[in-house]
């Protein structure tokens, strides 16, 4: 909001106004909520699932393994204290000598999406990579989880309910 708003809505008696001023892009990044007319527009944000196995850079591989074997997926996301996404760890990786870590044999960087981009363009993009889910983070790359194609199969607009944590039914490894 502008500093104009943010004044003339105190004028009005509102005593909670902020001035956000890094903008409505940068609040729809990190999925915060929203109202208006635009509130009902289908986002990843509203179909993250947060069931995703995850594995500290330090923390050995037989650790993650059992986590992942435990866990409907076939790959762990390599995250720091803060959740900042720094790899991945597919399920071929995890055969690795014993003693070795999560960082040692990462793929570091994994492209990553926002949560405000509209699920049919994300379908889109899933199915013309030939990708099974997408990871998702905030501008400042912490990690709020994924979506996945299926999730988005037969989107239709004005659907903005969360996905049930935990749904997957079968392994993915894209």
């Amino acid at each position: 909001m502008s500093p104009r708003a943010a004044c003339r809505l105190e004028a009005l008696g509102f005593t909670d106004v902020y001035d956000y001023a890094a903008g409505k892009v940068d609040w729809l990044a990190h999925n915060l909520p929203i109202g208006g007319a635009s509130a009902s527009a289908p986002t990843v944000g509203s179909r993250l699932r947060h069931d995703v196995p995850t594995a500290g850079p330090e923390e050995a591989l037989s650790a993650v393994r059992a986590r992942v074997d435990a866990s409907p997926y076939r790959f762990a996301l390599v995250v720091a204290g803060d959740r900042t996404l720094l790899g991945r760890l597919r399920h071929a990786a995890l055969d690795a000598a014993p003693g070795t870590t999560a960082q040692e044999v990462m793929e570091s960087g994994p492209s990553t999406l926002r949560p405000h981009s509209a699920l049919a363009d994300v379908e889109s993009h899933l199915r013309a990579h030939h990708l099974t889910y997408a990871i998702i983070t905030d501008p400042e790359g912490h990690l709020l989880g994924t979506v996945h194609r299926e999730d988005l199969t037969g989107v239709t607009g004005g659907d903005r309910h969360s996905r049930r944590p935990g749904g997957q039914s079968s392994r993915v490894d894209k």
